[in-house]
Protein backbone atom coordinates (compact mmCIF):
# COMPACT_ATOMS: atom_id res chain seq x y z
CA UNK A 1 0.00 0.00 0.00
CA UNK A 2 1.42 3.15 -0.79
CA UNK A 3 0.93 6.28 1.33
CA UNK A 4 1.16 9.39 -0.57
CA UNK A 5 0.03 12.20 1.73
CA UNK A 6 0.45 12.15 5.45
CA UNK A 7 -2.98 11.60 7.32
CA UNK A 8 -4.12 13.66 10.05
CA UNK A 9 -6.43 10.64 11.78
CA UNK A 10 -9.19 11.32 14.50
CA UNK A 11 -8.40 10.58 17.97
CA UNK A 12 -10.67 7.95 18.87
CA UNK A 13 -12.51 8.19 22.66
CA UNK A 14 -11.17 6.14 24.86
CA UNK A 15 -14.93 5.18 25.36
CA UNK A 16 -15.25 3.64 22.06
CA UNK A 17 -12.55 1.53 22.56
CA UNK A 18 -13.69 0.19 25.77
CA UNK A 19 -17.58 0.22 25.16
CA UNK A 20 -17.62 -1.12 21.78
CA UNK A 21 -16.02 -4.68 20.68
CA UNK A 22 -13.57 -4.28 18.13
CA UNK A 23 -15.17 -5.35 15.01
CA UNK A 24 -13.03 -8.30 12.77
CA UNK A 25 -12.42 -7.32 8.76
CA UNK A 26 -13.23 -10.83 7.28
CA UNK A 27 -14.67 -12.58 4.05
CA UNK A 28 -15.28 -15.88 3.86
CA UNK A 29 -14.82 -17.59 0.54
CA UNK A 30 -16.38 -20.97 -0.32
CA UNK A 31 -16.70 -22.77 -3.56
CA UNK A 32 -19.64 -20.95 -5.00
CA UNK A 33 -17.37 -16.96 -4.73
CA UNK A 34 -17.99 -15.49 -7.52
CA UNK A 35 -15.52 -12.27 -8.66
CA UNK A 36 -17.81 -9.54 -10.91
CA UNK A 37 -15.49 -6.81 -12.36
CA UNK A 38 -17.21 -3.88 -13.42
CA UNK A 39 -16.48 -1.24 -16.30
CA UNK A 40 -18.02 2.87 -15.60
CA UNK A 41 -18.69 4.69 -18.63
CA UNK A 42 -19.70 8.30 -18.85
CA UNK A 43 -22.29 9.19 -21.57
CA UNK A 44 -20.79 5.69 -23.38
CA UNK A 45 -17.35 6.71 -23.12
CA UNK A 46 -15.32 4.48 -20.86
CA UNK A 47 -14.16 6.50 -17.50
CA UNK A 48 -11.04 5.94 -16.96
CA UNK A 49 -10.48 8.44 -13.96
CA UNK A 50 -12.61 5.60 -11.60
CA UNK A 51 -11.34 2.17 -10.51
CA UNK A 52 -13.54 -0.64 -12.09
CA UNK A 53 -16.06 -1.65 -8.78
CA UNK A 54 -14.99 -5.01 -8.06
CA UNK A 55 -17.62 -7.27 -6.46
CA UNK A 56 -16.90 -11.04 -3.98
CA UNK A 57 -20.03 -12.36 -3.43
CA UNK A 58 -21.74 -15.68 -2.34
CA UNK A 59 -24.62 -16.93 -0.37
CA UNK A 60 -23.40 -15.92 3.04
CA UNK A 61 -21.65 -12.40 2.14
CA UNK A 62 -20.85 -9.67 -0.70
CA UNK A 63 -17.60 -7.91 -0.07
CA UNK A 64 -18.02 -4.26 -1.97
CA UNK A 65 -14.47 -2.88 -3.03
CA UNK A 66 -12.51 -1.84 -6.05
CA UNK A 67 -9.69 -2.69 -8.66
CA UNK A 68 -6.94 -0.31 -7.61
CA UNK A 69 -7.29 -1.39 -3.67
CA UNK A 70 -7.35 -4.97 -4.93
CA UNK A 71 -3.73 -4.16 -6.49
CA UNK A 72 -2.55 -2.26 -3.55
CA UNK A 73 -2.53 0.91 -5.73
CA UNK A 74 -4.44 3.36 -3.70
CA UNK A 75 -3.87 5.97 -1.44
CA UNK A 76 -5.20 5.37 2.47
CA UNK A 77 -8.16 5.94 3.28
CA UNK A 78 -9.13 2.88 1.71
CA UNK A 79 -12.91 2.25 2.14
CA UNK A 80 -14.78 -1.31 1.64
CA UNK A 81 -17.91 -2.77 2.51
CA UNK A 82 -19.32 -6.11 3.30
CA UNK A 83 -22.90 -7.13 3.63
CA UNK A 84 -24.46 -9.94 5.42
CA UNK A 85 -26.39 -11.75 2.94
CA UNK A 86 -28.77 -13.52 5.57
CA UNK A 87 -30.03 -10.50 7.68
CA UNK A 88 -28.62 -8.02 4.95
CA UNK A 89 -27.11 -5.38 7.44
CA UNK A 90 -23.72 -3.68 5.64
CA UNK A 91 -20.77 -3.34 7.55
CA UNK A 92 -18.55 -0.20 5.99
CA UNK A 93 -14.88 -0.22 6.89
CA UNK A 94 -12.23 2.31 6.59
CA UNK A 95 -8.43 1.21 6.66
CA UNK A 96 -7.26 5.06 7.92
CA UNK A 97 -3.26 3.09 7.71
CA UNK A 98 -0.74 -0.18 8.18
CA UNK A 99 -2.08 -0.04 12.12
CA UNK A 100 -5.59 1.35 12.09
CA UNK A 101 -9.05 0.72 10.72
CA UNK A 102 -12.91 2.08 11.65
CA UNK A 103 -16.06 0.33 10.58
CA UNK A 104 -20.09 1.11 11.15
CA UNK A 105 -22.93 -1.11 11.13
CA UNK A 106 -25.82 -0.02 8.69
CA UNK A 107 -28.96 -2.25 9.39
CA UNK A 108 -31.27 0.23 6.85
CA UNK A 109 -29.07 0.89 3.98
CA UNK A 110 -30.51 -2.43 1.66
CA UNK A 111 -33.97 -2.79 3.57
CA UNK A 112 -35.15 0.53 3.10
CA UNK A 113 -34.52 0.19 -0.85
CA UNK A 114 -37.85 0.89 -2.90
CA UNK A 115 -37.72 -0.86 -6.44
CA UNK A 116 -40.09 -0.95 -9.18
CA UNK A 117 -39.84 -4.01 -11.01
CA UNK A 118 -40.58 -3.56 -15.05
CA UNK A 119 -40.82 -5.72 -17.66
CA UNK A 120 -37.68 -5.24 -20.17
CA UNK A 121 -35.49 -7.80 -20.20
CA UNK A 122 -32.04 -8.46 -22.27
CA UNK A 123 -28.73 -10.30 -22.08
CA UNK A 124 -25.46 -9.23 -20.49
CA UNK A 125 -22.59 -11.18 -20.75
CA UNK A 126 -25.23 -14.05 -21.80
CA UNK A 127 -27.25 -14.41 -19.03
CA UNK A 128 -31.57 -12.88 -19.19
CA UNK A 129 -31.49 -9.54 -17.43
CA UNK A 130 -34.56 -8.14 -16.13
CA UNK A 131 -34.79 -4.72 -15.39
CA UNK A 132 -35.93 -2.30 -12.10
CA UNK A 133 -35.77 1.23 -11.57
CA UNK A 134 -35.55 2.92 -7.89
CA UNK A 135 -35.49 6.91 -7.58
CA UNK A 136 -32.68 8.09 -4.95
CA UNK A 137 -32.16 11.79 -4.02
CA UNK A 138 -33.60 13.05 -7.36
CA UNK A 139 -31.76 10.47 -9.30
CA UNK A 140 -32.87 7.83 -11.51
CA UNK A 141 -31.54 4.57 -11.02
CA UNK A 142 -32.58 1.53 -13.55
CA UNK A 143 -30.87 -1.66 -12.77
CA UNK A 144 -30.65 -4.83 -15.38
CA UNK A 145 -30.37 -7.89 -13.01
CA UNK A 146 -30.58 -11.71 -13.68
CA UNK A 147 -31.79 -15.15 -11.22
CA UNK A 148 -30.00 -17.33 -13.16
CA UNK A 149 -27.08 -17.48 -11.02
CA UNK A 150 -27.02 -18.40 -7.34
CA UNK A 151 -26.06 -15.43 -5.89
CA UNK A 152 -27.18 -12.04 -5.56
CA UNK A 153 -25.13 -8.78 -5.85
CA UNK A 154 -24.73 -5.09 -7.86
CA UNK A 155 -21.67 -2.43 -8.00
CA UNK A 156 -23.18 -0.20 -5.13
CA UNK A 157 -25.22 -0.84 -2.01
CA UNK A 158 -28.10 0.17 -4.61
CA UNK A 159 -30.47 -2.90 -5.91
CA UNK A 160 -28.25 -5.76 -3.92
CA UNK A 161 -31.28 -7.69 -2.80
CA UNK A 162 -33.37 -7.87 -6.14
CA UNK A 163 -30.73 -10.74 -7.84
CA UNK A 164 -27.36 -10.19 -10.05
CA UNK A 165 -27.05 -6.67 -10.92
CA UNK A 166 -25.50 -6.75 -14.20
CA UNK A 167 -25.82 -3.17 -15.55
CA UNK A 168 -27.14 0.21 -13.47
CA UNK A 169 -27.01 3.50 -15.02
CA UNK A 170 -27.86 6.45 -13.34
CA UNK A 171 -29.72 9.10 -15.00
CA UNK A 172 -28.77 7.64 -17.95
CA UNK A 173 -25.52 8.51 -18.77
CA UNK A 174 -23.51 6.92 -16.03
CA UNK A 175 -23.50 2.99 -16.27
CA UNK A 176 -21.79 0.09 -14.84
CA UNK A 177 -21.47 -2.67 -16.65
CA UNK A 178 -20.69 -5.97 -15.71
CA UNK A 179 -17.63 -7.14 -18.18
CA UNK A 180 -16.01 -9.87 -16.12
CA UNK A 181 -17.73 -12.58 -14.20
CA UNK A 182 -16.09 -15.85 -12.93
CA UNK A 183 -16.24 -18.14 -10.01
CA UNK A 184 -13.18 -17.18 -7.87
CA UNK A 185 -11.83 -16.85 -4.55
CA UNK A 186 -10.90 -13.31 -2.48
CA UNK A 187 -6.72 -12.95 -2.55
CA UNK A 188 -7.05 -10.84 0.38
CA UNK A 189 -5.27 -7.45 -0.66
CA UNK A 190 -2.54 -6.15 2.25
CA UNK A 191 -5.25 -3.86 3.94
CA UNK A 192 -6.60 -6.40 5.19
CA UNK A 193 -3.70 -7.55 7.55
CA UNK A 194 -5.02 -4.85 9.26
CA UNK A 195 -6.91 -7.79 11.71
CA UNK A 196 -9.47 -5.17 13.83
CA UNK A 197 -10.73 -1.91 13.52
CA UNK A 198 -12.41 0.32 16.19
CA UNK A 199 -16.92 0.53 15.46
CA UNK A 200 -18.35 3.65 16.21
CA UNK A 201 -21.66 5.13 14.93
CA UNK A 202 -22.54 5.79 11.73
CA UNK A 203 -22.90 9.54 11.68
CA UNK A 204 -19.04 9.50 13.75
CA UNK A 205 -17.92 7.01 10.98
CA UNK A 206 -18.50 9.18 8.05
CA UNK A 207 -16.69 12.16 9.93
CA UNK A 208 -13.92 10.22 10.62
CA UNK A 209 -13.41 9.51 7.44
CA UNK A 210 -14.19 12.94 5.96
CA UNK A 211 -11.82 14.55 8.41
CA UNK A 212 -8.94 12.17 7.19
CA UNK A 213 -8.74 13.04 3.25
CA UNK A 214 -7.43 16.25 4.54
CA UNK A 215 -4.97 17.73 7.08
CA UNK A 216 -6.04 20.29 9.37
CA UNK A 217 -3.84 22.48 11.33
CA UNK A 218 -5.14 24.54 14.03
CA UNK A 219 -5.05 28.08 14.76
CA UNK A 220 -7.40 29.20 17.60
CA UNK A 221 -9.63 27.04 19.51
CA UNK A 222 -12.54 29.35 21.60
CA UNK A 223 -10.35 32.49 21.69
CA UNK A 224 -11.59 35.59 23.24
CA UNK A 225 -11.18 38.79 21.27
CA UNK A 226 -11.81 41.60 23.44
CA UNK A 227 -11.20 45.04 24.65
CA UNK A 228 -10.08 44.14 28.40
CA UNK A 229 -5.86 44.14 29.41
CA UNK A 230 -5.78 41.65 32.07
CA UNK A 231 -7.44 38.79 30.16
CA UNK A 232 -5.11 35.11 30.58
CA UNK A 233 -4.32 33.29 27.69
CA UNK A 234 -3.10 30.17 26.27
CA UNK A 235 1.44 30.26 26.70
CA UNK A 236 1.30 30.31 22.88
CA UNK A 237 -0.71 33.00 22.00
CA UNK A 238 0.23 36.90 21.83
CA UNK A 239 -2.16 39.06 23.14
CA UNK A 240 -2.55 43.18 21.70
CA UNK A 241 -4.17 46.36 21.64
CA UNK A 242 -5.90 45.61 24.87
CA UNK A 243 -6.97 42.26 23.42
CA UNK A 244 -8.65 42.48 20.11
CA UNK A 245 -5.53 41.34 18.44
CA UNK A 246 -4.19 37.84 19.11
CA UNK A 247 -1.32 35.92 17.01
CA UNK A 248 0.04 32.48 16.89
CA UNK A 249 3.10 30.94 15.46
CA UNK A 250 2.77 28.05 13.90
CA UNK A 251 4.60 25.81 11.76
CA UNK A 252 3.61 24.02 8.79
CA UNK A 253 4.24 20.91 7.33
CA UNK A 254 5.79 20.32 3.81
CA UNK A 255 4.39 19.25 0.82
CA UNK A 256 5.74 18.36 -2.83
CA UNK A 257 2.39 17.90 -4.96
CA UNK A 258 0.09 20.31 -5.36
CA UNK A 259 -2.36 21.84 -2.43
CA UNK A 260 -5.71 23.64 -2.38
CA UNK A 261 -5.14 25.70 1.37
CA UNK A 262 -8.65 26.33 2.97
CA UNK A 263 -8.93 29.06 5.67
CA UNK A 264 -11.94 28.80 8.33
CA UNK A 265 -12.96 30.73 10.44
CA UNK A 266 -15.83 30.70 12.80
CA UNK A 267 -17.29 33.94 15.25
CA UNK A 268 -19.59 34.43 18.13
CA UNK A 269 -20.38 37.16 20.03
CA UNK A 270 -19.80 36.86 23.80
CA UNK A 271 -21.08 41.04 24.68
CA UNK A 272 -20.47 42.77 21.66
CA UNK A 273 -23.46 43.67 20.15
CA UNK A 274 -22.18 45.32 16.51
CA UNK A 275 -21.13 44.52 13.08
CA UNK A 276 -17.09 44.99 13.63
CA UNK A 277 -14.46 44.67 10.78
CA UNK A 278 -12.17 41.83 11.32
CA UNK A 279 -9.12 40.34 9.72
CA UNK A 280 -7.02 37.24 9.50
CA UNK A 281 -3.06 38.39 8.68
CA UNK A 282 0.35 36.61 8.05
CA UNK A 283 3.19 38.86 9.46
CA UNK A 284 6.03 38.74 6.86
CA UNK A 285 9.37 38.31 8.58
CA UNK A 286 11.17 38.58 5.44
CA UNK A 287 12.79 42.31 5.87
CA UNK A 288 14.39 44.46 8.43
CA UNK A 289 11.14 45.09 10.02
CA UNK A 290 7.72 43.66 10.53
CA UNK A 291 4.39 44.31 11.50
CA UNK A 292 5.45 42.37 14.43
CA UNK A 293 7.46 44.65 15.75
CA UNK A 294 4.69 47.20 15.65
CA UNK A 295 2.35 45.12 17.50
CA UNK A 296 5.09 44.84 20.54
CA UNK A 297 7.14 48.20 20.49
CA UNK A 298 4.18 50.60 19.14
CA UNK A 299 2.24 51.92 16.01
CA UNK A 300 4.73 54.49 15.63
CA UNK A 301 7.36 52.58 15.62
CA UNK A 302 6.41 51.40 12.03
CA UNK A 303 7.47 53.17 8.83
CA UNK A 304 5.40 56.41 8.36
CA UNK A 305 2.85 56.91 5.29
CA UNK A 306 2.23 60.70 4.80
CA UNK A 307 -0.25 62.34 1.91
CA UNK A 308 -0.21 65.89 2.65
CA UNK A 309 -3.33 66.08 4.65
CA UNK A 310 -0.81 66.38 7.82
CA UNK A 311 -1.92 62.42 9.73
CA UNK A 312 0.91 59.97 10.17
CA UNK A 313 -0.06 56.29 8.69
CA UNK A 314 1.99 53.56 10.25
CA UNK A 315 2.78 50.61 8.91
CA UNK A 316 0.18 50.59 5.69
CA UNK A 317 2.60 50.69 2.51
CA UNK A 318 5.97 48.61 1.69
CA UNK A 319 9.39 50.02 2.31
CA UNK A 320 12.81 48.82 1.37
CA UNK A 321 13.03 47.31 4.69
CA UNK A 322 9.23 46.63 5.40
CA UNK A 323 6.38 44.37 4.59
CA UNK A 324 2.67 45.50 5.94
CA UNK A 325 0.68 42.56 7.11
CA UNK A 326 -0.43 39.96 4.14
CA UNK A 327 -4.38 39.48 4.84
CA UNK A 328 -6.25 36.46 4.41
CA UNK A 329 -9.31 37.02 4.86
CA UNK A 330 -11.40 39.99 5.56
CA UNK A 331 -14.61 39.47 7.37
CA UNK A 332 -17.08 41.10 9.31
CA UNK A 333 -18.89 40.49 12.34
CA UNK A 334 -22.78 40.23 12.61
CA UNK A 335 -24.87 41.76 14.94
CA UNK A 336 -24.58 39.79 18.15
CA UNK A 337 -25.15 36.16 17.26
CA UNK A 338 -25.34 34.25 19.69
CA UNK A 339 -24.89 36.55 22.67
CA UNK A 340 -28.20 37.92 21.32
CA UNK A 341 -30.09 35.23 20.25
CA UNK A 342 -32.87 35.44 23.43
CA UNK A 343 -34.21 38.63 21.29
CA UNK A 344 -37.24 37.36 19.96
CA UNK A 345 -38.94 37.88 16.73
CA UNK A 346 -41.51 35.94 15.04
CA UNK A 347 -40.32 33.63 12.17
CA UNK A 348 -36.84 34.40 12.88
CA UNK A 349 -34.67 31.65 14.55
CA UNK A 350 -30.93 32.74 15.09
CA UNK A 351 -27.79 30.94 14.20
CA UNK A 352 -25.57 30.86 16.51
CA UNK A 353 -22.18 31.28 15.08
CA UNK A 354 -20.87 32.54 11.61
CA UNK A 355 -19.05 30.40 9.93
CA UNK A 356 -16.38 31.86 7.18
CA UNK A 357 -13.91 30.05 4.53
CA UNK A 358 -11.70 31.14 2.33
CA UNK A 359 -9.48 29.85 -0.05
CA UNK A 360 -6.00 31.15 0.68
CA UNK A 361 -4.14 28.69 -2.08
CA UNK A 362 -2.29 31.63 -4.08
CA UNK A 363 -0.27 31.91 -0.45
CA UNK A 364 0.73 28.45 -0.42
CA UNK A 365 4.87 29.36 -0.94
CA UNK A 366 4.48 31.31 2.27
CA UNK A 367 2.76 28.34 4.09
CA UNK A 368 5.09 25.23 2.66
CA UNK A 369 7.05 24.00 5.87
CA UNK A 370 7.21 27.36 7.14
CA UNK A 371 7.09 28.47 10.65
CA UNK A 372 4.72 31.76 10.46
CA UNK A 373 2.73 34.34 12.60
CA UNK A 374 -0.85 34.29 11.75
CA UNK A 375 -2.84 36.56 13.55
CA UNK A 376 -6.79 37.98 14.24
CA UNK A 377 -8.23 41.35 15.07
CA UNK A 378 -11.56 42.39 15.99
CA UNK A 379 -12.07 45.73 16.68
CA UNK A 380 -14.71 46.18 19.43
CA UNK A 381 -14.23 48.21 22.83
CA UNK A 382 -16.39 45.46 24.59
CA UNK A 383 -14.90 43.08 27.36
CA UNK A 384 -16.82 40.94 26.32
CA UNK A 385 -16.30 40.77 23.00
CA UNK A 386 -15.97 37.65 20.84
CA UNK A 387 -15.01 33.87 20.75
CA UNK A 388 -13.38 32.52 17.35
CA UNK A 389 -12.17 29.39 16.27
CA UNK A 390 -9.86 29.28 13.58
CA UNK A 391 -7.96 26.69 11.47
CA UNK A 392 -6.29 26.17 8.09
CA UNK A 393 -7.05 23.18 6.21
CA UNK A 394 -4.39 21.50 3.14
CA UNK A 395 -6.51 19.36 0.78
CA UNK A 396 -4.64 16.66 -1.97
CA UNK A 397 -5.16 18.91 -5.56
CA UNK A 398 -4.58 22.04 -6.79
CA UNK A 399 -1.66 23.47 -8.47
CA UNK A 400 1.98 23.07 -7.22
CA UNK A 401 3.63 26.49 -8.31
CA UNK A 402 6.35 28.36 -7.09
CA UNK A 403 4.21 31.68 -6.08
CA UNK A 404 5.83 34.92 -5.88
CA UNK A 405 4.42 37.28 -3.19
CA UNK A 406 4.65 40.78 -3.01
CA UNK A 407 2.71 42.86 -0.36
CA UNK A 408 2.34 46.01 -1.26
CA UNK A 409 -0.20 48.13 1.05
CA UNK A 410 -2.73 47.44 4.08
CA UNK A 411 -4.79 50.50 5.38
CA UNK A 412 -7.00 48.13 7.45
CA UNK A 413 -5.95 49.31 11.31
CA UNK A 414 -5.48 46.16 12.51
CA UNK A 415 -3.81 47.82 15.54
CA UNK A 416 -7.17 50.78 16.05
CA UNK A 417 -7.38 50.06 19.70
CA UNK A 418 -3.55 50.79 20.16
CA UNK A 419 -3.83 53.89 18.33
CA UNK A 420 -3.25 53.48 14.56
CA UNK A 421 -4.63 55.72 12.31
CA UNK A 422 -7.84 54.59 10.38
CA UNK A 423 -7.45 54.84 6.48
CA UNK A 424 -8.59 58.46 6.19
CA UNK A 425 -5.47 59.36 3.22
CA UNK A 426 -8.14 59.06 0.53
CA UNK A 427 -9.28 62.28 1.59
CA UNK A 428 -6.40 64.10 -0.66
CA UNK A 429 -5.42 63.16 -4.42
CA UNK A 430 -2.51 60.97 -3.43
CA UNK A 431 -4.74 58.34 -1.87
CA UNK A 432 -2.09 55.85 -1.19
CA UNK A 433 0.79 55.55 -2.92
CA UNK A 434 3.75 52.74 -2.66
CA UNK A 435 6.78 52.89 -4.80
CA UNK A 436 8.44 49.00 -4.63
CA UNK A 437 11.41 47.52 -6.94
CA UNK A 438 10.99 43.66 -8.45
CA UNK A 439 15.00 42.26 -8.86
CA UNK A 440 13.52 39.58 -10.39
CA UNK A 441 10.77 38.93 -13.04
CA UNK A 442 7.31 38.02 -11.67
CA UNK A 443 5.07 36.44 -14.43
CA UNK A 444 1.24 36.17 -14.83
CA UNK A 445 1.03 38.82 -11.92
CA UNK A 446 -1.82 39.66 -10.65
CA UNK A 447 -3.45 42.09 -8.05
CA UNK A 448 -5.16 41.04 -5.05
CA UNK A 449 -7.42 43.99 -3.96
CA UNK A 450 -9.36 43.76 -1.01
CA UNK A 451 -11.78 47.11 -0.34
CA UNK A 452 -14.15 48.02 1.92
CA UNK A 453 -15.94 51.74 2.90
CA UNK A 454 -16.78 52.82 6.17
CA UNK A 455 -17.98 55.58 7.84
CA UNK A 456 -21.59 54.68 9.63
CA UNK A 457 -24.16 57.19 9.03
CA UNK A 458 -26.30 58.40 6.20
CA UNK A 459 -24.07 60.35 3.77
CA UNK A 460 -20.42 58.21 5.23
CA UNK A 461 -19.09 55.95 2.75
CA UNK A 462 -19.98 53.02 4.16
CA UNK A 463 -23.46 53.54 3.09
CA UNK A 464 -22.39 55.54 -0.13
CA UNK A 465 -20.74 53.91 -3.60
CA UNK A 466 -17.61 55.48 -4.10
CA UNK A 467 -15.59 54.63 -7.24
CA UNK A 468 -11.82 52.58 -6.17
CA UNK A 469 -9.36 53.75 -9.22
CA UNK A 470 -5.80 51.93 -8.93
CA UNK A 471 -2.68 52.87 -11.48
CA UNK A 472 0.26 51.22 -11.64
CA UNK A 473 3.20 53.75 -13.08
CA UNK A 474 0.45 56.59 -13.72
CA UNK A 475 -1.52 54.08 -15.92
CA UNK A 476 -5.06 53.00 -14.59
CA UNK A 477 -5.69 49.47 -14.37
CA UNK A 478 -8.59 49.47 -12.70
CA UNK A 479 -11.67 51.25 -11.94
CA UNK A 480 -14.70 50.33 -10.29
CA UNK A 481 -17.25 50.64 -7.86
CA UNK A 482 -17.21 48.36 -4.75
CA UNK A 483 -20.43 47.59 -3.64
CA UNK A 484 -22.89 44.56 -1.67
CA UNK A 485 -26.52 44.63 -2.48
CA UNK A 486 -27.33 41.38 -0.43
CA UNK A 487 -26.86 41.77 2.76
CA UNK A 488 -30.22 40.89 3.96
CA UNK A 489 -29.81 37.56 2.97
CA UNK A 490 -27.76 37.58 6.13
CA UNK A 491 -30.75 38.37 8.68
CA UNK A 492 -30.25 35.24 10.60
CA UNK A 493 -26.93 36.18 11.50
CA UNK A 494 -27.91 39.44 13.20
CA UNK A 495 -30.10 39.11 16.45
CA UNK A 496 -29.37 42.65 17.91
CA UNK A 497 -29.62 44.68 14.27
CA UNK A 498 -31.26 48.15 14.96
CA UNK A 499 -35.02 47.89 13.07
CA UNK A 500 -36.29 51.05 11.18
CA UNK A 501 -39.49 52.37 11.01
CA UNK A 502 -39.72 51.57 7.25
CA UNK A 503 -39.34 47.97 7.88
CA UNK A 504 -36.17 47.38 7.46
CA UNK A 505 -33.17 46.52 10.14
CA UNK A 506 -29.88 47.99 9.85
CA UNK A 507 -27.84 44.56 8.52
CA UNK A 508 -30.62 44.86 5.76
CA UNK A 509 -28.82 47.83 4.33
CA UNK A 510 -26.54 47.50 0.88
CA UNK A 511 -22.58 48.78 1.83
CA UNK A 512 -19.56 49.84 0.10
CA UNK A 513 -18.67 45.52 -0.31
CA UNK A 514 -19.78 44.09 3.08
CA UNK A 515 -22.26 42.63 5.07
CA UNK A 516 -22.80 42.19 8.60
CA UNK A 517 -22.00 38.87 9.35
CA UNK A 518 -19.99 38.29 5.30
CA UNK A 519 -16.57 37.52 3.91
CA UNK A 520 -15.13 40.53 1.38
CA UNK A 521 -13.44 38.61 -1.21
CA UNK A 522 -10.75 40.20 -3.06
CA UNK A 523 -10.63 41.43 -6.54
CA UNK A 524 -8.21 39.86 -9.54
CA UNK A 525 -6.20 42.70 -11.19
CA UNK A 526 -3.84 41.41 -13.82
CA UNK A 527 -1.02 43.08 -14.87
CA UNK A 528 0.45 40.55 -16.94
CA UNK A 529 4.19 40.09 -17.06
CA UNK A 530 6.64 42.73 -14.59
CA UNK A 531 9.61 42.96 -15.45
CA UNK A 532 12.69 43.91 -13.18
CA UNK A 533 12.84 47.06 -11.92
CA UNK A 534 10.83 50.10 -10.05
CA UNK A 535 7.08 50.47 -10.46
CA UNK A 536 4.29 52.91 -8.32
CA UNK A 537 1.07 51.41 -7.72
CA UNK A 538 -1.40 54.58 -6.63
CA UNK A 539 -5.12 53.82 -4.93
CA UNK A 540 -7.43 56.83 -5.44
CA UNK A 541 -10.78 56.71 -4.06
CA UNK A 542 -12.95 59.98 -3.44
CA UNK A 543 -13.62 59.78 0.32
CA UNK A 544 -16.44 61.64 1.60
CA UNK A 545 -16.11 64.68 3.99
CA UNK A 546 -16.40 64.55 8.08
CA UNK A 547 -19.58 65.60 9.98
CA UNK A 548 -19.45 66.55 13.21
CA UNK A 549 -16.84 64.01 14.72
CA UNK A 550 -18.20 61.04 12.36
CA UNK A 551 -15.45 60.54 9.08
CA UNK A 552 -15.41 57.87 6.28
CA UNK A 553 -12.35 55.71 5.71
CA UNK A 554 -10.94 52.96 3.02
CA UNK A 555 -9.40 49.56 4.02
CA UNK A 556 -8.27 48.07 1.23
CA UNK A 557 -5.16 45.92 0.65
CA UNK A 558 -3.21 44.88 -2.11
CA UNK A 559 -0.95 41.99 -2.86
CA UNK A 560 0.79 40.75 -5.83
CA UNK A 561 0.81 36.97 -6.99
CA UNK A 562 2.70 35.48 -9.76
CA UNK A 563 4.87 32.96 -10.74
Amino acid sequence: MKVKNKIWILVMATSWLVQNAAAQISFKNDENTYKIVYTIFNNGKIDARQSKPVIYTNAQQTLITNEKDLQNNSSFPVEFSIINRNNLNQTLYTVLNHQSSISTEDADAIKNQKIEYLQDTKKILGYLCKKAKSIVNSNTIEFWYTTELPIKSAPTILGQDIGLVLEMVRNGNLTYTATELKKEPLKAPDFYAVAKSVSMPLLDYKDAIWQSKFITIPLFKNQRINFFDTDTVATDILRFAHGTIVVKKIQLPTWQNGKSVFLDLTERSAGDAYDRTGTVFLIPTDKKQSFLDGLKNGANTLPIYENGNGKKYQGVVATHAYSPAIELMRFFTPFGVHQYNYIQLKGKEWENAVPYRQDISDFSSLLNGKEVYIGVFIGNYDKGGHIIDAHITLHNGGENKNQKIVPLFNTLNIMEMAGQEYGTMFNQEKGTMVHFELKDSIKNAVLRYTTTGHGGWGNGDEFVPKENTILLNNQVIFKMTPWREDCGSYRLFNPASGNFSNGLSSSDLSRSNWCPGTITNPFFISLGDLAPGKYTMQVKIPQGKPEGTSFSSWNVSGVIVGE
